[in-house]
């Protein structure tokens, strides 16, 4: 498989011609978002049995089965070098490791439609983290962005009960905004990966070093756990998690990484609350009221104004 270069925003077209659209790469990116919104609402399931390192630990363990062949190096890879080494650990600790445990103590805390709001900040984080380490320019509307996606979340954060409000435990607010600066810190350093490893052993190593991780915080719990009482149904539910979250929503953002700059990549963040919030509505029998509403829009309008592409900005170029 031949890679496509690291940067491909940078790519050019002969004269005359427009850079195309590389579709496939956004739909690696859209579905990549959604899982894990679907992941993020659907856990709230999960913590009702399992405690949250414990289940951290349980998807790293299964994900590793899942994906051991792909810990072998291709013949065209290069070699990891130390550089390598060191962005896979904090990809792996920050977006990976710590992004499961702020996520899910937060969902524990909160709920799934009010993580969806939460994580509707993501495009913010992502656009000042780029231009802290990749050097991509934060234009002005970003600014008023993350003051839109910062007004979201202190609404969420002020709701306390009341007609269509739900009670928001601020540690779990401030959980959950830990997640999304982990969920960004992982998008600014799998770009710099993107270009040089394949996507599928991205996912593998950075797994690995989730599971050594999470292992020895929970092997004492999953030792005094009665693995026994978990339902079929929840068994199903906890592979899908595993799965889903260590294995297919990595591959797929390495994928679209690979032909998309991390700053374009933002937008499609926008899937991963509006499908937590769509779930915790449809299917955990959660409310969404005004509150939720008002700073949901806030939140949204803020991801809008900070991944909008301007219209003299040139598409990246497919390989």
């Amino acid at each position: 498989m031949n890679l496509p270069p690291p940067f491909p925003s940078q790519a050019t077209a002969p004269p005359g011609l427009p850079l195309s659209t590389p579709w496939l790469a956004y739909g690696c990116l859209a579905a990549s978002m959604a899982l894990v919104g679907s992941y993020v609402a659907l856990s709230k399931v999960l913590l009702a049995v399992f405690p949250v390192l414990l289940l951290a630990w349980l998807r790293f363990a299964i994900a590793a089965v899942a994906m051991l062949h792909w810990l072998r190096r291709q013949p065209h890879e290069p070699r990891l070098s130390r550089h390598d080494k060191v962005l896979l650990f904090w990809e792996s600790f920050l977006g990976n490791f710590l992004f499961s445990i702020c996520m899910l103590y937060g969902v524990a805390l909160t709920s799934a439609v009010a993580a969806g709001v939460i994580m509707a900040a993501l495009p913010a984080a992502v656009a000042v983290l780029s231009r802290i380490f990749l050097g991509e320019a934060v234009r002005r509307r970003v600014a008023v962005a993350i003051g839109f996606a910062i007004a979201g979340v202190a609404l969420l954060a002020m709701a306390r009960g009341g007609t269509g409000a739900t009670h928001v435990n601020p540690w779990g607010v401030l959980l959950l905004l830990g997640a999304v600066l982990c969920e960004a810190s992982y998008v600014v350093i799998g770009k710099r990966l993107s270009g040089r490893i394949a996507p599928r052993r991205i996912s593998a190593l950075i797994n690995l070093w989730g599971l050594a991780l999470a292992t020895p915080l929970a092997l004492g719990m999953a030792w005094h756990f009665d693995f026994a009482s978990v339902t079929l149904p929840l068994w199903s539910l906890l592979l899908f998690y595993a799965i889903t979250a260590s294995v297919i929503t990595v591959w797929l953002w390495m994928r679209g990484l690979q032909q998309v700059p991390s700053s374009r990549a933002g937008v499609f963040t926008v899937m991963l609350p509006a499908t937590a919030a769509l779930i915790g509505v449809l299917f955990l029998g959660e409310r969404f009221g005004p509150f939720h509403v008002v700073a949901l829009v806030l939140s949204l309008t803020g991801l809008l104004l900070a991944t909008w592409p301007d219209r003299n900005e040139a598409e990246p170029a497919t390989a």
